[in-house]
């Protein structure tokens, strides 16, 4: 018999755009494996229909039994066509990233880590949320700078897999209990913003701030968010089984 837990969900994606609020704009499907080692796995498959150009991601993303990012792989599409895949490994010191596209050919780059880092951010919604959990609640309402490797600095996720770095402000603002269509649950709210202009993305512009609720137990889920500014997108969980 497996000794594992698996966790599925799903999160839609929609707008909340002058003249667009609540329109479908996207979905993402997720599984966690939490293995009884301590290890997990991330597979999630995003789509995201507006704005234009549409993108699709999937991304198979491991962490060890410290929460510390051990590889990910990702598969990237924009506008229909394959915009580039690549194999990220990270080390004790050192990220490495074999990829290739039509736009880069094949790359291989090797990074060095230099220094402590809260985590490795892949873009998909499931995965913002879970790396909540290296901020210390425990000394209540704060932020501080969250430092994270990325496959892309675009705020979409949208350009070929290659390393990329980026420092935002991570906020633990209070807890609440949540509804949405796939239940009830007790939340932490959290905060990423990008004070400094850190995070420019293709657009040329600072990522808004973005909110989110994140279940209040070892697996943090993402229940809901937004981000506000330029985007102004909403996400919601509609389905989860564990």
């Amino acid at each position: 018999m497996q000794k594992h837990r698996t966790i599925t969900g799903k999160i839609q994606y929609t707008s909340r755009k002058e003249g667009r609020e609540g329109a479908d704009r996207g979905r993402e499907t997720f599984m966690w494996t939490h293995h009884s080692d301590g290890k997990k796995t991330l597979r999630a498959h995003c789509e995201i229909d507006e704005p234009n150009p549409t993108v699709m991601r999937d991304i198979t993303y491991s962490l060890d039994e410290n929460d510390r990012p051990m590889d990910c792989l990702v598969r990237l599409t924009v506008g229909d066509e394959f915009m580039g895949a690549g194999l990220f490994i990270i080390g004790e010191d050192t990220i490495e990233c074999e990829s290739y596209g039509p736009s880069i050919g094949r790359v291989s780059q090797s990074r060095k880590i230099g220094g402590a880092f809260d985590g490795f951010g892949t873009h998909p919604i499931v995965a913002d949320a879970y790396i909540t959990r290296k901020i210390d609640r425990s000394k209540g309402y704060h932020s501080r700078p969250f430092r994270c490797f990325l496959p892309s600095p675009d705020h979409r996720g949208a350009t070929p897999p290659l390393i990329a770095e980026t420092t935002l402000q991570l906020g633990y603002v209070g807890d609440e209990t949540v509804t949405v269509p796939a239940g009830t649950f007790e939340c932490h709210k959290f905060q990423f913003t990008d004070e400094d202009g850190d995070m420019v993305g293709v657009s040329g512009e600072a990522h808004p701030p973005y909110e989110m609720w994140v279940t209040a137990d070892e697996d943090a889920i993402f229940v809901q968010g937004g981000v506000g500014g330029y985007m102004q997108t909403w996400y919601e969980l509609v389905e989860l089984e564990r």
